[in-house]
């Protein structure tokens, strides 16, 4: 277990332990069900961590160009590529590091797939398919909401497909169950299946949260296996994200002032919501706090002062860097470290350097009990960023 007063402040810190765990999960259900399951950069990309990546799996998804880039010349393997829109001075690159390439429209297909046919290396080509059902309820996250950039609708396909399309691609999910699943393949095979005698693989996308604790992995196993015997000739793949890293380690902070107004109580931090945690505001959500009960928000409004009742602030000037409540078993101090949990997916991917404000450094806590800091940051990267 991470000792976190051995960890610098502020600091993501991943547990090997822990995300071992959740490798041999992944792998395990890949291997039963007969599927493949790679690694989302656009949840996690701490690739000083690939070396234990490369121990469980084998290829990974990119969304962009330095994403492809990243697969190729540090994960060790060509990705498997989506983007909504690539540009002809990004497509030259993105061929060279990708095994699969999946076009968002037919207009981006025929724009592109003859630079595929003459690159000298073969690549399996696919476009986005858009079921028009989707589980999520956070319409920022949810794409196939109507009037979606997403994919095309099964309408718009032509009876046969055009040279070049070896798969589909379709991601509907956020978090989600296999049950959530077992729906979105209902409406898939329900739209889409005439076509599968056409291509050569079905990619399911990600949003699969196979490492929660009440995720059912059997019913998972199940369902895929069943999909292969009904369609023997697909390859499947699944490009979870979040579940890679899911629980793996948090963000520690520390308490730098704690003001008050109008009897409500901030902790102000020397991290970020907005800057180091964007997610808790764009969804929203309260994160959990090591040794602190998540208190409804508004909680704090009522709270008695004996009762330890804090919202955390961030160190940025925006006002509403802030959430809670949250209640502690004592009165917090200046100095004392606060444990953000399960901060590694979708956390570092999307920090930015608003104000300036110091980014957290980036560790590892390995299984021998030692702290390996990856990164630190420091002026220079936040100038560098300017110009």
């Amino acid at each position: 277990m991470i000792d976190i007063h051995k960890v610098p402040s502020p600091c993501y810190v991943m547990d090997e332990a822990l995300l071992r765990k959740n490798l041999s999960l992944i792998k395990s259900v890949a291997d039963r069900a007969g599927v493949e399951i790679i690694l989302a950069f656009k949840s996690f990309a701490m690739w000083k961590s690939f070396p234990i990546f490369r121990e469980y799996i084998r290829y990974t998804t990119a969304s962009s160009v330095y994403e492809a880039r990243l697969a190729y010349e540090e994960f060790g393997s060509k990705a498997h590529t989506y983007s909504p829109a690539y540009t002809d001075t990004d497509f030259p690159v993105i061929m060279r590091c990708s095994s699969h390439i999946t076009f968002n429209s037919f207009s981006q297909f025929r724009r592109f797939y003859p630079m595929v046919e003459a690159f000298g290396e073969k690549i399996t080509c696919g476009i986005r398919i858009n079921p028009e059902y989707s589980e999520v309820e956070v319409e920022l996250y949810n794409p196939c909401a109507p009037g979606t950039r997403f994919g095309v609708t099964a309408d718009l396909l032509p009876e046969t497909l055009p040279e070049g399309i070896e798969g589909f691609h379709c991601h509907c999910h956020c978090e989600s169950s296999s049950y959530e699943l077992e729906h979105t393949l209902q409406h898939i095979e329900e739209k889409f299946a005439s076509w599968f005698p056409q291509i050569k693989w079905l990619n399911l996308g990600g949003g699969h949260l196979i490492t929660r604790k009440d995720y059912d992995t059997e019913h998972l196993i199940s369902l895929l296996k069943n999909l292969k015997a009904r369609y023997p000739h697909l390859e499947i793949i699944l490009e979870p994200g979040s579940a890679f890293t899911w629980q793996t380690g948090p963000l520690v902070a520390s308490v730098v002032d704690i003001v008050e107004n109008r009897g409500i109580k901030t902790a102000i931090l020397d991290v970020s919501f907005t800057c180091h945690m964007p997610d808790c505001l764009e969804m929203p959500y309260q994160p959990a706090v090591r040794g602190a009960k998540t208190l409804p928000v508004d909680a704090i409004k009522t709270a008695l002062t004996e009762e330890n009742v804090y919202r955390l602030g961030g160190n940025s000037c925006l006002s509403g860097d802030y959430m809670g409540s949250w209640c502690f078993d004592h009165p917090l101090q200046i100095g004392e470290r606060i444990v953000l949990e399960d901060m590694i997916h979708y956390t570092m991917v999307k920090t930015n350097m608003f104000n300036g404000i110091h980014h957290p450094s980036i560790a590892i806590w390995h299984t021998d009990n030692t702290l390996e800091v990856y990164k630190d940051f420091r002026y220079e990267d936040y100038r560098d960023r300017m110009s």
